[in-house]
């Protein structure tokens, strides 16, 4: 099943180069010319992507807004057209993802789709459901005891499982999960907490933390029970300028969105890390900066290891991919993050001048690598 957009934008040239390279990528494309037909269009199908052209900022905002507002397109990936990078915070306000500059050129657009392509795959497969009736505990902490719910789920995807409940469940933080993958021995186990509840005794139960050993075991559950998934789009080869054990900052012409899960390989020789994060600091056509999502002592150490070895190489040059694994909202962002004080300067930076126009930051970014000796952790820049 190709994917779907929706453009709104009155200027046949940008539609055209639109069109050209949606289809080259195998996208396809409803182009509306005013506001109103592209929200009435929203509240009736689904979509993968939707793009407007800024000139009309205020008819962007509605269209962006409509998109957030409607249940089924309220994960579709928002990309604005802008006339210059003077527009990019106000792009971002509104709600976009990604930002196109005016003129519009075939490989700059074709080049942007790319990396959003590879979102809006991750984001319809994370949104698939399977139904499937399966045995699910709920474990409940408080008052120094355990209590524990046995029932059954009604369907299952990536990102959490819907159950029957005997009982509403009121006011319950983070609880536990635990399920066996049908017709594996996978079993699955991991922090959760409730996404809703209906009246019709039902709850949607989020995954919180899950192992990557656990998301990669869920991923391919679902793909093989959901015909109609397509492959994933390969990794992304980009530039290492800068790296902690928190984070890394990173050059690629197609930079991820903030709040965006990435998944990242590290190889110099023989040494290959992976390691989780979430991008804190987009720079359209420059670069991103990801703080790492470690939950365990050995991850740190992988990391850490990687460093020595890149400080111990006399200029050797690492290989780095990256790829997208989906897009999360600041609330599930900051979830997965540390929220104890950084000591990091590099993490310092992405939390508390992200907002820095992208040359403000890159200064900073240049200044911080100069004074690397002083860091209370190690830091390397390339």
């Amino acid at each position: 099943m190709k994917l779907k957009s929706l453009v709104l934008c009155g200027d046949e040239k940008i539609v055209r180069v639109l069109r050209r390279v949606l289809s080259d990528l195998e996208i396809t494309m409803d182009s509306c010319i005013d506001a109103a037909s592209a929200i009435r269009t929203l509240t009736r199908q689904r979509f993968e992507a939707v793009i407007v052209d800024c000139a009309d900022e205020r008819a962007a905002s509605q269209v962006l807004k409509s998109a957030r507002l409607a249940p089924c397109n309220k994960r579709a990936i928002a990309v604005a057209i802008i006339d210059s990078q003077t527009a990019v915070r106000s792009a971002f306000e509104l709600g976009a993802h990604f930002v196109l500059y005016k003129p519009i050129s075939m490989e700059r657009t074709k080049a942007s789709f790319r990396a959003a392509r590879a979102l809006m795959k991750r984001e319809r497969r994370r949104n698939t459901r399977i139904p499937v009736q399966m045995p699910v505990t709920l474990v409940l902490e408080g008052s120094g005891s355990q209590q524990r719910i046995n029932t059954s789920s009604s369907d299952l995807g990536e990102g959490g499982v819907a159950i029957q409940l005997s009982r509403r469940l009121h006011n319950l933080g983070r609880l536990q999960v635990d399920f066996t993958l049908p017709g594996t021995q996978d079993a699955i186990a991991c922090a959760a907490e409730i996404a809703w509840e209906n009246a019709g005794r039902q709850a949607g139960i989020r995954f919180l933390d899950l192992s990557a050993q656990a998301r990669g075991q869920l991923k391919a559950w679902v793909s093989s029970h959901y015909p109609e998934a397509d492959a994933d789009d390969p990794p992304v080869h980009c530039k290492l300028t800068d790296l902690s054990l928190g984070g890394c900052y990173l050059e690629m012409a197609s930079p991820f969105p903030v709040g965006t899960r990435v998944v990242l390989t590290m190889r110099m020789g023989q040494l290959q890390v992976q390691v989780d994060g979430v991008v804190r600091v987009m720079h359209p056509e420059v670069g991103m900066g990801a703080e790492f999502i470690q939950k365990t002592t050995p991850q740190r150490e992988q990391v850490e290891k990687f460093i020595q070895a890149l400080m111990q190489s006399r200029g050797a040059v690492p290989d780095l991919l990256v790829e997208a694994d989906g897009l999360e909202n600041d609330g599930e962002a900051k979830s997965l993050l540390p929220e104890t004080a950084v000591d990091d300067p590099l993490v310092a930076l992405f939390r508390q001048k992200a907002e820095l126009p992208v040359e403000a930051f890159l200064i900073e970014l240049r200044r911080q690598r100069g004074s690397t000796h002083e860091a209370p952790e190690p830091t390397f820049s390339v």
